[in-house]
C-alpha cells in the first residue's frame, strides 16, 4: 500500500535509483504517475505492507518500503528491479549502474563514471568538502542522515589520496 514518506519507520529498505541524466520537467508527473502506481499494487495482497517514493533533484528515485512489518520475498524484489528496468528502457536512462557518481557541484547535481570522478578528485575540481550522494545506504534513516554526505565522510574519501 502506498503511504506518505513520513509514515514509513526508520529501519525501512531503502533503494536509490540514480538516473544517468536529468528526467526533463514534462516527465516528471508521468514518472511519478508510474512509481506510484507500482508501489500501490505491490505486495497488493498484503494489507499491511506499505511503500514510499521520492524523486529528488530531477534525477533520483527513492523507494522504499517496510520490509519488517512484512519481509519481502525474491520475487517482490524481482517486481521491483523489473519495473525499474522498464523506467530505464522507457527514458532511455541508466538507473541500475553502480559504478557511477552523483555529487553536487554548486547547486547542480552532476553524474559521472567512477573514472571521470576520481579524475576530479585528483585535478582538485572536487574536494573532501564537497557533497557525494552515497546511493549505496539501505535503510531509511540512513537516507535521512548519511545519503547526501561530503566526500572526506563518505566510502568515496579513499580516492581522495
Amino acid at each position: 500500500m502506498f503511504v506518505d514518506f513520513k509514515e514509513i519507520p526508520e529501519d525501512a529498505k531503502v533503494w536509490v535509483y540514480p538516473s544517468s541524466r536529468k528526467f526533463y520537467a514534462n516527465e516528471i508527473e508521468p514518472l511519478e504517475e508510474k512509481v506510484k502506481a507500482f508501489i500501490s499494487t505491490w505486495k497488493q495482497d498484503d494489507d499491511t505492507f506499505k511503500a514510499s517514493y521520492k524523486i529528488l533533484y530531477n534525477r533520483f528515485i527513492v523507494i522504499t518500503a517496510d520490509n519488517v512489518t512484512t519481509p519481502l520475498k525474491g520475487a517482490d524484489i524481482d517486481a521491483s528491479v523489473s519495473f525499474i528496468l522498464g523506467l530505464q528502457q522507457e527514458y532511455e536512462v541508466e538507473l541500475l549502474d553502480r559504478m557511477n557518481v552523483c555529487f553536487k557541484q554548486g547547486e547542480f547535481v552532476q553524474y559521472k563514471d567512477l573514472k571521470d570522478f576520481k579524475k576530479l578528485l585528483k585535478n582538485k575540481a572536487l574536494t573532501g568538502k564537497s557533497i557525494v550522494f552515497d546511493n549505496l545506504i539501505t535503510t531509511k534513516e540512513d537516507f535521512e542522515n548519511f545519503w547526501k554526505i561530503p566526500i572526506e565522510d563518505s566510502w568515496y574519501n579513499r580516492f581522495l589520496k
